[in-house]
């Protein structure tokens, strides 16, 4: 196959992962900076150009947009959408996932455990709709938050409607979400490719750190996920509508609540922690995808 991987950096890791996968598999594959595709539609056809050459005969896409350049990220998927070329993420999908209370408000509605979440633009009445919240300590988030950036704890009311308001006033998206106090400075991160867990890790922050990304410099360690784990872990990838996704679990006393599916998650994490080769699943997923399409 023709095999077409969509990222800003040749360098990355996970772009790199995922070339080498590809070509051990046999195929050929090239790597494209989709901020780089200009998109034309031409008397109702769809063409491709990357630093001026027309992308022609490719047959499957592997999209790995950054959280920044969504919004044109999407319309190069779409636009390859629409030449029916096979894309292991749909643009939908991006878009909707890139929102995190909009993800939330997904899992909610099927059924999947999420932590107390809420949101508010009026930051003029800000001081009764974090009463009306109640639960802290808190957790306040920015919507376009990554890696950990813009990410707070707040430990009393008082405290989260000055950074609500704060934010708020500099038109930032702000969300406040429940403190699970018993899994402080641990969460899993799930990998799901198709409909199956391919791996899994914990990640544990930092000595005085409660956010345990590992750009953080949090430890990670495999682990064994429970039934239950595994069915949200691929229960909240089909709501988002996505074929491969990291989704981020943390063990309450209730159980365990789903915090966010990453549409783009990084494979060298994942990948060094379980030495699982996960680049290869995607690429095998690719194939299988592809003959159902021929059958």
């Amino acid at each position: 196959m023709n095999i077409v991987i969509l990222s800003r950096s040749y360098a990355l890791y996970s772009t790199q992962s995922l070339y080498k996968a590809a070509v051990n598999r046999g195929h050929h594959v090239r790597i494209i900076d989709y901020m780089m595709c200009d998109l034309f539609i031409k008397n109702g056809e769809f063409r491709i150009f990357h630093l001026g050459e027309e992308l022609i005969s490719v047959d499957a896409v592997i999209p790995r947009i950054g959280v920044n350049v969504t919004d044109y990220g999407s319309l190069v998927i779409r636009h390859f959408e629409q030449m029916n070329i096979f894309s292991t993420m749909s643009s939908e999908s991006l878009i909707r996932t890139r929102n995190k209370f909009g993800s939330l408000q997904l899992l909610a509605k099927y059924g999947v455990p999420t932590p107390d979440t809420a949101i508010s633009w009026n930051y003029e009445n800000i001081e009764e709709f974090v009463n009306n919240f109640g639960s802290h300590p808190a957790v306040i988030k920015l919507l376009s938050s990554t890696h950990g950036e813009g990410v707070i704890k707040s430990d009393n009311s008082k405290m989260s409607s000055s950074l609500m308001e704060a934010f708020l006033k500099l038109n930032h998206d702000v969300l406040i979400q429940k403190f699970i106090t018993e899994s402080t400075g641990t969460d899993i991160r799930a990998f799901v490719v198709g409909n199956k867990l391919v791996a899994a890790m914990e990640r544990i922050a930092q000595s005085g750190e409660f956010r345990s990304n590992i750009h953080r410099g949090a430890l990670s360690k495999p682990i064994r996920l429970t039934k239950e784990e595994i069915r949200i872990a691929k229960e909240s990838t089909k709501i988002m509508g996505l074929q491969i996704a990291g989704v981020d679990i943390m063990r309450s006393n209730s159980g365990p609540v789903v915090i966010e599916v990453n549409a783009s998650p990084g494979l060298e994490g994942i990948e060094t922690t379980t030495r699982v080769n996960v680049a290869k699943s995607i690429i095998t997923h690719v194939e299988n995808k592809k003959q159902d399409l021929y059958d």
